[in-house]
């Protein structure tokens, strides 16, 4: 059940960026939905391959290559989903910045619900 609420709430996060950045755009609701569980199971596949290879580049720029490497997940996401679409790179790092933060205010505000 947890699993699904923070799922939603990821999809709500992603519709609500759509509508803020021009560079990003979201067909549906169900799109949305579909966006969080493949940035979820990107991030849990790909992410830890991709920080490893470029383990080098990440240490010399002290941690920022991680931006781009957000950015590269976002923009394979857009190219499996048809409904989802980012126009280029600096809207996926845009993207993924601004996501990361309204995740965690959305996961704050579950877990401040759930301590009452």
């Amino acid at each position: 059940m947890k699993l699904i609420l923070r799922l939603l709430l990821n999809a709500l996060a992603v519709v609500i960026l759509s509508y803020v950045l021009p560079g990003v755009g979201v067909d549906s609701i169900t799109t949305a939905i579909i966006v969080a569980l493949v940035l979820s199971i990107l991030n849990f596949v790909v992410k830890p391959i991709l920080v490893i290879l470029t383990l080098p580049i990440t240490i010399i720029t002290l941690g920022l290559f991680l931006l781009i490497i957000n950015a590269i997940i976002i923009l394979i996401a857009a190219d499996f989903i048809s409904g989802f679409h980012v126009t280029s790179i600096w809207w996926a790092i845009l993207f993924s910045l601004l996501l990361s933060f309204l995740q965690s205010i959305l996961h704050s505000i579950l877990k401040e619900d759930k301590k009452k």
